[in-house]
């Protein structure tokens, strides 16, 4: 069944979006301690993760050593080696999926969209998990039972520092191209249905 003309067009923005993917921030973490009032934080890249400011990921990295993180070193996180080529993958199959201007294969990137999505945020969670509890045991802090994770969105107290995540620019735009391509989704069946109703 192919797409109706109206929803190929918010089909191809919605592809269209995850471009800017490549040059923008997809996440961020703020931190405030005692040490760092102004506040400090990360911008999570498709392919890298950067300060906020200048040194701020020095900076973090510095408060990490006291409670016993690992450092965060970019070069060593391969998911953001493989994240560039995995977006690019799901860009392709969308145009090619565009290109066939068929429902059902806008119903599968669509889907396929989710899972990315969905196992991003898994292996954010599982990556914060690792550095929040495999804990240095020689830390110049250490108290008994405590982890430092940080939350997956939303703000969450680890001792004196206040930590919030939450989507950046980019995020926010993985999250318009979704919902534009159900809102394409949706109004294909409408327009069918009408149809149907005026035969």
């Amino acid at each position: 069944m192919k797409l109706e003309k109206k929803s190929r067009i918010l089909y191809a923005v919605a592809i269209g979006l995850l471009i800017f993917l490549y040059f923008l921030p997809i996440w961020r973490i703020d931190l405030k301690a005692p040490q760092y009032p102004e506040g400090i934080g990360l911008y999570i890249l498709i392919d890298d993760i950067i300060g906020q400011e200048r040194n701020n990921l020095l900076s973090v990295n510095r408060l990490n050593k006291y409670i016993g993180m690992k450092p965060i070193v970019p070069e060593e996180i391969p998911e953001l080696t493989l994240m560039p080529f995995i977006l690019g993958a799901v860009i392709v199959i969308g145009v090619i999926c565009w290109f066939t201007g068929k429902r059902n294969y806008l119903i599968g990137w669509i889907l396929l969209l989710a899972v990315v999505g969905i196992a991003g945020l898994a292996d954010f969670y599982i990556w914060a998990y690792d550095y929040g509890t495999n804990l240095d045991p020689q830390a110049p802090i250490k108290i008994p039972g405590m982890t430092y994770i940080p939350p997956l969105i939303g703000t969450k107290q680890l001792l004196n520092i206040t930590a919030s995540s939450y989507p950046a620019s980019g995020g926010i735009i993985a999250g318009i191209s979704g919902l534009l391509a159900i809102v394409a989704l949706y109004i294909d069946i409408q327009l069918r249905k009408m149809k149907r109703s005026q035969q």
